[in-house]
């Protein structure tokens, strides 16, 4: 069977096409040209007593939701809560996003050498694999938007990205270990309204943490 069209613009949640059923009592909502916003940091960008304390809230909260949070598919029963719930689950990524911004650890994204590493390889299989969206590469952190791609597909090149600009990174700066967070943090967009509403976020953040021009990417895809 051939493969499906990649989709030419950014497709939402639709409850009359298909979900893929993953394992477990729900349908969760993985169709094939899914649209997420997704969110990847530097090893350093987040003191260590801060983030375990992060973890630590998000995780009681998920747990009296009755969501387990050492289960590979967290994210998935987040998504099936009402829009109250999930709501109120956001607090957790805007408390992490303001603690990106006040860029600890090194920030060498600053640098426009390892920036467009970064750049570079987020459009490399544009309009093959996804449909990428609007971006910002931060001093220690990336906000992208990308569709027309199913979740564990997506997740496996979220992982090839930082896999493959790690390498090019630490041969740049001569050093060798780990230079990504291993844990990457991706929302499905559900609508319309949803996405317009990320794409003013990733336009501001730069702006709201006081970044001179030369000290940030950001690209916007082209509206047609």
């Amino acid at each position: 069977m051939a493969d499906e069209l990649m989709p030419t613009e950014f497709q939402f949640f639709n409850p009359a096409e298909k979900v893929a059923i993953t394992q477990g009592h729900l349908p969760h909502w993985d169709q094939v040209h899914s649209t997420y916003f997704i969110t990847w940091r530097t090893a350093d960008s987040i003191p260590r007593d801060i983030w375990l304390r992060w973890r630590e809230e998000r995780d009681n909260w998920l747990l009296a939701h009755d969501i387990n949070p050492a289960s590979k598919d967290w994210r998935l029963d987040v998504e099936m809560l009402d829009d109250v719930a999930r709501d109120d689950f956001r607090q957790f990524a805007r408390s992490l996003e303001k603690t990106l911004d006040e860029c600890h650890g090194e920030c060498v994204l600053r640098d426009p050498r390892i920036s467009r590493q970064v750049a570079d390889a987020l459009h490399h299989f544009d309009g093959s694999r996804y449909v990428l969206g609007d971006y910002v590469i931060m001093p220690n952190h990336v906000h992208l938007l990308v569709g027309g791609i199913e979740r564990n597909a997506m997740r496996k090149q979220v992982e090839s990205w930082k896999k493959w600009t790690a390498i090019q990174i630490n041969q740049i700066l001569q050093r060798s270990g780990r230079f990504w967070q291993d844990e990457s943090f991706d929302h499905l967009v559900r609508n319309e309204a949803s996405f317009e509403r990320f794409r003013g976020y990733i336009v501001r953040n730069p702006v709201l943490a006081g970044l001179s021009p030369s000290h940030y990417i950001l690209w916007q895809r082209p509206v047609s």
